[in-house]
C-alpha cells in the first residue's frame, strides 16, 4: 500500500519563502500518468486546491491567489513533488496537504478539485506571521 508523505512546513515571517515536499512511497505504479495536487485548509475555511502538476511535469495548474508566488515541480519520475512558496502572506497560513490523482490523463490540465484525488498525505502546518 503506497502512501504520500508531506513535509517542510514551519513558521516564517511575511515575505519569506518555504518549500514543501511530497513523497510517494511503497509502490511502483503500473500506469503512465498521474497528477499530484497541493491543497490547504485554513482555520474556519474549506479545503482549497492551490497547485497541481502532471507526474512528468508537463502541465501545471494554480489557483489565482498563488499564481506568480508558488511553483510546483516534480522529481524522481513523479514520485516526489515540491511546492516552492515565495512571498508568503499571513493569509497563506494553513495546513497543507498533497494528494494523488491516479486517474489523471494527459492532455488535460491537472485538477484542483479535491474530489478528483483519492489518496492523501498527512498535512503539514505552515504559519506566516505578519
Amino acid at each position: 500500500q503506497f502512501r504520500l508523505v508531506a513535509s517542510g512546513g514551519g513558521l516564517v515571517q511575511s515575505g519569506e519563502s518555504l518549500t514543501l515536499s511530497c513523497t510517494i512511497s511503497g509502490y511502483t505504479f503500473d500506469f503512465d500518468y498521474w497528477a499530484i495536487g497541493w491543497f490547504r485548509r485554513a482555520p474556519g475555511k474549506e479545503r482549497e486546491g492551490i497547485a497541481s502538476i502532471s507526474n512528468k511535469g508537463e502541465l501545471t495548474n494554480y489557483v489565482d491567489s498563488v499564481k506568480g508566488r508558488f511553483i510546483v515541480s516534480t522529481d524522481n519520475g513523479g514520485y516526489k513533488s515540491s511546492l516552492r512558496m515565495n512571498s508568503l502572506k499571513p493569509e497563506d497560513t494553513a495546513v497543507y496537504y498533497c494528494a494523488l490523482d491516479k486517474d489523471y490523463l494527459l492532455p488535460g490540465s491537472p485538477h484542483l478539485d479535491p474530489r478528483e484525488y483519492a489518496v492523501w498525505g498527512q498535512g503539514t502546518q505552515v504559519t506566516v506571521s505578519s
